[in-house]
């Protein structure tokens, strides 16, 4: 299996897909999940002729199980490790959830050198999503310290009462739960490392990305649901948008967290009409 060393010693999965001259789309996957998690959009964009590049985070999927390093200063330096191992210019960075948070602190550190061409943000965390003083609105410490005990205390029911629940909108009245997905993202919650899942919580919830949104000048594309129960708007996208200095945001009435899976046939045409525009 392909894999990056890290300057600090993590080994690093990476897939890379489609043709070797296509334009390249890396993308970063959410908490706790794996590359796996955009499948669905690599064998759409690897079919389009795009370069489809995804990797595991450190401690999570196949990439090294590390103590230490699950900060997005560390997450960032991964990808630029791997984006310079593969030599990948103007590239399309998009990020899910934790990966938007990544792909924020990525192309505000990076970006500049790799000459990005645009990044897309879906249902993302930026720009901070505990509440504070300075953001009043986020949600309270109490609701990240649940997640610390579901991770601390029975991983496995916790993920599959996430997966079976809130992430894709199957606790709504009406909607029927899909089991392949959700044994999909309990599978790839289980391979990952508990402790890398634990403290990249406080990664996810507690950093703050406003000074990274600000210096991102790339077109930039924030496709959010309005019904998204992990990452609510009003508290994200909406904030987000107003840090950008050219962004675009599309909101879904009614769609989950989990849209780029359960509705990937919407997502995906979006992220090619922008990726093409």
């Amino acid at each position: 299996m392909p894999f990056i060393t890290t300057t600090d010693g993590v080994d690093i999965f990476y897939k890379d897909w489609g043709p070797r001259d296509g334009r390249p789309l890396v993308f970063h996957h959410g908490w706790p999940l794996s590359s796996d998690d955009w499948d669905a959009q690599m064998l759409f964009f690897a079919n389009n002729g795009y370069r489809v590049i995804a990797h595991d985070r450190r401690g999570h999927g196949r990439s090294t199980q590390v103590s230490d390093g699950h900060d997005m200063n560390h997450y960032a330096a991964d990808v630029e490790a791997m984006v310079a191992a593969l030599d990948l210019h103007g590239a399309v960075h998009i990020g899910h959830s934790t990966g938007g948070g990544e792909v924020a602190r990525y192309v505000a550190k990076y970006g500049a050198g790799r000459g990005v061409a645009k990044t897309v943000l879906i249902g993302a965390v930026p720009p901070i999503m505990l509440k504070t003083e300075a953001n009043p609105e986020g949600l309270p410490l109490e609701v990240f310290n649940s997640f610390r005990d579901g991770v601390a205390n029975n991983r496995a029911q916790f993920y599959r009462d996430v997966a079976a629940g809130p992430f894709y909108g199957f606790n709504r009245t009406g909607v029927e739960a899909v089991p392949g997905v959700v044994d999909n993202w309990w599978r790839q919650g289980m391979i990952g490392s508990a402790k890398a899942h634990y403290d990249g919580i406080k990664a996810f919830s507690e950093t703050d990305f406003t000074e990274d949104l600000k210096t991102i000048d790339v077109p930039t594309l924030i496709l959010h649901g309005d019904d998204d129960q992990v990452v609510p708007i009003a508290d994200s996208a909406h904030k987000a948008i107003k840090l950008l200095k050219k962004g675009q945001l599309k909101v879904y009435p009614g769609f989950s967290h989990g849209m780029a899976t359960v509705n990937a046939d919407v997502i995906n045409a979006d992220i090619l009409a922008f990726i093409e525009g």
